[in-house]
């Protein structure tokens, strides 16, 4: 018996790409709210979806523990929890309704129930949670758990009372971060995790972040969570946590999955010099901006600190649509950056983007222009993906087709029309990840002593020319 069941929808299985990969990262943002329970001696638990087959096993857990209070908390800092997939939806209103099936109240905190609150009301949820949750949580649950109901009283809540939404006062974001405790990884089965990375990578990586939100105003990036603002916790409580958790799992690698890693001015310094002075030998991987990373020697202060990649937004190689986007940089920026980061032995990776309303092929050209002239040492690609609360959405959202979301990381659906047709822009990345891997593998043989790992991909080498570029109709 438990007061409260947590849960996440994130399941590695709906999502093909994700569960073949192997690389999964725990839910961070519920273990977050378990940890604020915890020191409130609020009686709960845990269900880890992440591995499971079905819903099968946390229903089991629900009928296990017959909580009062069943909880649906997403993980607000992992991006394929915020890309709202319906296979996780569907998932998620099952619980709901199995949950509510058993007299659980039922609370969500998610990006997806944000936007589609009416959806969660109608399939079961008594409470969705809107914005960053661990405090709405903890004053909602010594509410219910005592049998009082000021809803009234809790700013960042969503209920319905006679028929209509009701959404109280919204809640401020948490200005001290230092001040929350640690995650309770304890109620995570690490092992398992741990397993799974060996098995796909050969190393065990583990996730942390360091801040909140993002103050940048990418006019297609959703924050149904932690919003505009950008809160950020201090190097030394950042350095507390990792050497505890190393002592702990240890692992080697670092996933820092910060939106935007050491805004802050000196914090990337600082961080690195106590990365140092505490005889850390850590890798690890950032997100970050080309306009930022060129600022305060922090490609420098990152090297030193042991950073391996550096993820960088750079979307598009054309300016029109970076402008269109308002995304803030340049194309010089983005080269500038990538060629600072492999001077420093940091591995430079680009997000791209592809879709954007009002591209053409001249743009399209001049993104595939700039990742071959700039050559990262990987990339990810996708399709504009307007999201409920972005202007890029109210751009667009007279021109979505049939569905708003999609089944699974891997879809690339065009939801709206645009310059060419369905189907078109999935071709188009498979088309540039084929040459990509095939001209990293030359670049590979021209320019290193072979390891295991080059010969492996040797193999595959015949496979990338298997490609062309598709025809823009």
């Amino acid at each position: 018996m438990a007061d409260i069941l947590l849960t996440h929808s994130y399941f590695l299985r709906f999502d093909p790409k994700q569960w073949k990969a192997q690389k999964p990262y725990p839910p961070l943002a519920p273990l977050y709210a378990a940890s604020l329970l915890k020191q409130h001696t609020i009686d709960h638990t845990f269900y880890d979806v992440m591995f499971d087959k079905s819903i099968s096993g946390v229903l089991d857990s629900i009928k296990k523990h017959r909580p009062k209070i069943f909880v649906m908390y997403d993980d607000g800092f992992n991006y394929l929890t915020k890309m709202c997939l319906t296979n996780m939806r569907d998932a998620a209103f099952e619980m709901i309704k199995f949950a509510k099936s058993l007299d659980c109240i039922v609370v969500i905190s998610s990006s997806d129930s944000t936007d589609h609150s009416k959806e969660y009301f109608k399939n079961g949820a008594d409470y969705i949670i809107v914005g960053e949750a661990e405090q709405t949580l903890l004053e909602l649950s010594n509410q219910l758990l005592n049998d009082k109901h000021n809803l009234h009283e809790i700013d960042g809540l969503k209920y319905v009372e006679n028929g209509a939404i009701i959404s109280t006062n919204k809640r401020e974001n948490i200005k001290d971060l230092d001040l929350l405790p640690f995650p309770s990884w304890d109620l995570i089965d690490i092992p398992n995790y741990k397993k799974r990375w060996l098995k796909s990578s050969g190393y065990f990586s583990l996730n942390l972040t360091t801040t909140r939100g993002c103050p940048y105003k990418c006019n297609w990036c959703a924050k149904p969570i932690y919003g505009n603002r950008y809160t950020s916790r201090s190097p030394e409580n950042v350095i507390e946590e990792i050497i505890l958790l190393r002592e702990k799992f240890q692992f080697e690698h670092i996933w820092f999955c910060d939106d935007i890693f050491g805004l802050k001015p000196g914090w990337i310094k600082k961080f690195s010099e106590l990365i140092i002075s505490n005889n850390l030998h850590i890798k690890f991987k950032i997100q970050s901006r080309a306009d930022l990373l060129l600022e305060e020697k922090n490609i420098y202060s990152l090297s030193i600190a042991g950073c391996d990649e550096v993820w960088i937004g750079a979307e598009s190689g054309s300016q029109k649509i970076l402008n269109a986007m308002e995304k803030g940089i340049t194309i010089e920026q983005i080269y500038q950056a990538t060629n600072l980061l492999k001077e420093n032995n940091i591995k430079p990776c680009l997000f791209l983007q592809f879709g954007y309303k009002g591209e053409l092929k001249e743009d399209i050209d001049a993104t595939i222009k700039m990742l071959f002239e700039s050559m990262p040492h990987d990339i990810g690609i996708s399709v504009s993906y307007p999201l409920p609360g972005t202007k890029f959405y109210e751009m667009v959202k007279e021109e979505l087709i049939s569905k708003f979301n999609w089944t699974d990381s891997d879809e690339l659906a065009m939801l709206f029309k645009n310059s060419y047709p369905q189907g078109y822009y999935k071709k188009l990345q498979r088309h540039i990840h084929k040459t990509f891997r095939r001209k990293k593998i030359e670049e590979i043989y021209r320019t290193q002593s072979l390891t295991l790992t080059d010969f492996k991909k040797l193999i595959r080498y015949p496979f990338y020319f298997f490609t062309s570029m598709p025809k823009a109709k």
